[in-house]
């Protein structure tokens, strides 16, 4: 895997809005429109086995409701019969109850085992249904939604091992040959994984490939890819044209099965792992950069020896080795650098000659180091990501992810960062190798507020960005609207000022004791998915 280069999400700037003086409280009512389901949500819980932060937050807090962003108030789920219901909406007020568009072959009920069952769409004509047993299933459905007469053809059916759910799949044409390329999701036990929690996460990049045209339309699998990683990806997608991965993750994801990066022949014939540990770990900020590099058990202040020189550093315990050696890409005030014992561990801070500038490695070919973000720089947005190439991943090392969104349904989803207070919405564009991602909207204070609800469930905003709207557990909605201009005349009560434009938040509370277990916004509507019931709420009138 090729070194790649830093590249730093630009913030536009007109995008944001430092006047911004929050939401007021709106008590208008909000038409909300009940569906009861002829049968219950084919929910399935978490068993005592799966018992993980990362087996509640792959399957414990999955979405059970599917939007076709493809067509317009379009939505989704699988039933406990296993048929995948559909509810198009053209009028509120003339609901129809959701039909059955297709029905899964497999016993649901017969697999101990099993995950939730899960859909994708690929394209316009294109979805990718995992039965939550191991088996993946491409269907052609001509086009859907409005009414459409929808006849799923199952095109490719095959058991890939473990039960997994689709997390991302695309439709795309190289050559006149079409392919679907989905990517799989898996917690799986680790026997080898002594200290950790036992368990590892594993994305499957498979491509299924057209072999026969005509009346004898035929797909089989093309290329199987495993990427395993230490914890649940917040985002994982393929490029439109199947060449690349996007994965953001709070841990590494790397290619198994002998990819170059991964794995070297020894001289005796044997595989050796070229992965190790990081020796230390740096951070840095627009003036000072900090090493932290863990200590072995007993080791004193007088066992240390730290050297510091304007464009050198080299740091050796007792008559070891030095552990970090080398010269520094650039300059630091080495009279001014300190180090101190904290926690078992070594930390060293270094102060930069020239402010400003970002580092992009510590010291000049030492791949013995990580680089982890810190808390300011995901604040002022300064994230280095790694720029994807054919075959390596996006990792970003924060904690501030907020969501994730489709706006063009021909393009990547959008994934949602937190921005001081802000939320700040990213357009990934693979064919833009300069501007890969583009800061494209923004929900003032979201980030914010977003944090002080504890019992947040999921987030979601509209494809026009008009507002973003999170939900509770149980029963609660939150819609928070973009500002718009104001009829009358209001005032600032503290500064006697005049308000040009408000932001309204508005609450609404469903008639339901089940929990939520679906939650998807359209430019109108919001559909939340409770075991036995389909809600819409009619958040915007006006197109």
């Amino acid at each position: 895997m090729e070194a790649a280069a830093n590249c730093s999400l630009r913030v536009k700037r007109l995008l944001l809005d430092p006047k911004f003086e929050g939401y007021k409280l709106s008590l208008e009512p909000l038409a909300c429109y009940q569906l009861g389901l002829d049968s219950a949500v084919a929910e399935v819980k978490l068993r005592d086995d799966q018992y993980t932060l990362d087996h509640l937050r792959a399957f414990g807090m999955y979405n059970y409701l599917h939007l076709d962003s493809w067509y317009l108030d379009n939505v989704y789920y699988v039933d406990q019969l296993g048929r995948v219901m559909n509810l198009s909406v053209t009028l509120d007020s003339a609901l129809r109850k959701p039909r059955e568009v297709f029905r899964l072959p497999t016993d649901l009920t017969a697999c101990d085992n099993r995950l939730c069952a899960s859909i994708h769409f690929s394209s316009s004509t294109w979805v990718t249904i995992s039965d939550g047993t191991g088996r993946l299933y491409l269907i052609k459905t001509g086009k859907r939604g409005d009414g459409a007469p929808e006849k799923w053809e199952i095109m490719f059916n095959e058991e890939l091992g473990s039960p997994f759910v689709v997390a991302h799949s695309v439709s795309f044409v190289k050559s006149d040959v079409h392919s679907v390329a989905g990517l799989l999701l898996r917690v799986e036990k680790d026997e080898q994984d002594a200290k950790g929690s036992g368990f590892h996460v594993s994305l499957e990049w498979v491509t299924i490939t057209e072999v026969d045209k005509g009346d004898n339309q035929r797909y089989e699998i093309f290329k199987r890819r495993v990427l395993q990683g230490k914890s649940v990806p917040h985002y994982a997608a393929i490029e439109p044209d199947g060449d690349g991965l996007m994965v953001i993750s709070y841990k590494p994801f790397r290619f198994m099965q002998g990819e170059k990066n991964q794995l070297e022949e020894k001289e005796d014939g044997k595989i050796a792992d070229k992965k190790k540990d990081p020796v230390y770990y740096w951070q840095q900020t627009e003036d000072d950069l900090t090493i932290t590099v863990h200590l072995p058990q007993d080791i004193t202040k007088d066992d240390i020896q730290v050297q510091f020189s304007p464009d050198h550093i080299i740091v050796a315990l007792k008559s070891q080795p030095p552990l970090v050696q080398g010269k520094l890409y650039s300059s630091i005030d080495h009279e001014s650098c300190t180090w101190i014992i904290r926690d078992n561990s070594l930390e060293i801070t270094l102060i930069k000659k020239d402010e400003g500038p970002m580092w992009p490695e510590l010291i000049v070919g030492d791949a013995r180091g990580e680089f982890i973000m810190d808390s300011s720089q995901c604040s002022a947005i300064a994230e280095r990501l790694m720029q994807l190439t054919s075959e390596e991943m996006v990792n970003l090392g924060s904690n501030q992810y907020l969501f994730s969104a489709v706006v063009d349904p021909k393009e990547m989803p959008c994934f949602c960062l937190r921005h001081d207070i802000d939320a700040l919405l990213w357009q990934p564009r693979s064919a833009q190798p300069d501007n890969m991602w583009e800061h494209i909207a923004t929900f003032n204070a979201l980030g914010y507020v977003q944090a002080s609800k504890q019992d947040k469930k999921f987030t979601a905003c509209a494809p026009n960005y008009s507002y973003a709207a999170l939900c509770e557990c149980l029963r609660r909605v939150f819609i928070y609207r973009q500002p718009t201009p104001l009829s009358t005349v209001l005032y600032n009560r503290k500064e006697g000022r005049q308000v040009g434009q408000v932001a309204k938040q508005l609450v609404a509370t469903l008639e339901a004791s089940d929990p939520i277990l679906g939650f998807q916004a359209t430019n109108e509507r919001l559909f939340v998915l409770t075991t036995k019931s389909l809600f819409l709420i009619k958040v915007n009138t006006e197109n």
